[in-house]
């Protein structure tokens, strides 16, 4: 059962300019954390102020999701826009996000499904595709035509998309080699100005052939803590993982937890509920890595990780 929020302000001890410093800091470096989306009640009088958002002396949650992407970028440099993977965003869409959202806040932006998924769950809101093969996937023309033309005007305000692949069963690939043969010509059309990463939900496609596909293309693997995945301790361990001269790292769920069960829990997202010291560790880990090789990184913690992504990011950025 979800828990609500307090009624009246309660005295804070989340240290959010301390946070916003070290992350400007990091920044600094080329090293750029933020969180999974961003629209959370259940960081006011943490992340957000509550007197922001009041209409007549209450709290207003419409005013509060067309506004608070702004106090947002008061403290994260970057936020990963889940949103876009549900649709092809239209231009005036873009337009209004971006001319809205503080000029200092990027976007890693996750690539619409419509080209990731291979075929359709067995879900309501699929409708009568589901289950059905997507004719869209991996399908170069479509993406460019579709999102990536669309999003040029702003693609100073992107550094990386992501390409989040579900779990693929035995009817969209029997073993690796196939989803890397439908994965590299894709690849190779892309236009080379943008950032491209990947993130596969089978463990087994952790294989050197994947990461030599996605290294010979300058393609970041997606370090991902997610249900059926490897730690993240053990993905950044395997030979060649490191595939790109940039770095992304998604701490979504603990291994072993369902998305659903992690909903249940943790809403709504007010505090810590359960300590992920391998994802803590392994977040500490790339940073200290990319500072010493120089080389960019994207890092994002979703609230599903342990209960409050703010806190998550502020435990492993704290000084000492």
């Amino acid at each position: 059962m979800q828990g609500s929020l307090p009624l009246f302000d309660e005295p804070s001890g989340f240290d959010r300019e301390g946070l916003a410093d070290r992350l400007a800091r990091l920044r600094e470096e080329g090293i750029w954390i933020g969180t999974s989306s961003w629209k959370y009640p259940g960081w006011l009088d943490q992340i957000y102020t509550r007197d922001r958002y009041l209409t007549r002396g209450r709290f207003s949650q419409k005013r509060f999701e067309q506004e608070c992407l702004a106090e947002y970028a008061e403290v994260f440099p970057i936020v990963c826009g889940d949103f876009s993977f549900y649709q092809f965003p239209t231009p005036e869409f873009w337009q209004k996000m971006f001319t809205t959202a503080p000029r200092s806040l990027l976007f890693a932006l996750k690539v619409p499904e419509e080209i990731t998924v291979n075929v359709w769950p067995r879900h309501a809101r699929y409708g009568p595709r589901a289950g059905m093969r997507n004719e869209a996937f991996l399908n170069a023309d479509a993406f460019r035509g579709a999102f990536l033309d669309v999003l040029e005007p702003y693609s100073d305000r992107v550094p990386v998309l992501i390409f989040e692949f579900g779990a693929f069963g035995a009817k969209s690939f029997e073993h690796p080699g196939e989803f890397l043969l439908a994965l590299k010509p894709f690849l190779d059309r892309l236009p080379t100005h943008w950032r491209y990463a990947v993130e596969v939900r089978n463990d087994d496609y952790l294989v050197p052939a994947y990461f030599d596909a996605l290294g010979e293309r300058n393609v970041a693997h997606v370090f991902n803590a997610w249900t059926r995945m490897p730690e993240l301790s053990e993905q950044i361990a395997m030979p060649g993982a490191f595939t790109a001269d940039f770095m992304v790292t998604r701490a979504l769920l603990r291994k072993g937890r369902s998305y659903e069960d992690a909903v249940a829990q943790f809403s709504p997202y007010q505090e810590i509920q359960d300590t992920n010291a391998d994802a803590r560790a392994t977040l500490r880990a790339v940073i200290e890595r990319a500072q010493k090789e120089r080389r960019s990184a994207y890092l994002f913690v979703n609230n599903r990780l342990e209960g409050n992504a703010p806190s998550t990011i502020d435990a492993v950025t704290a000084d000492g």
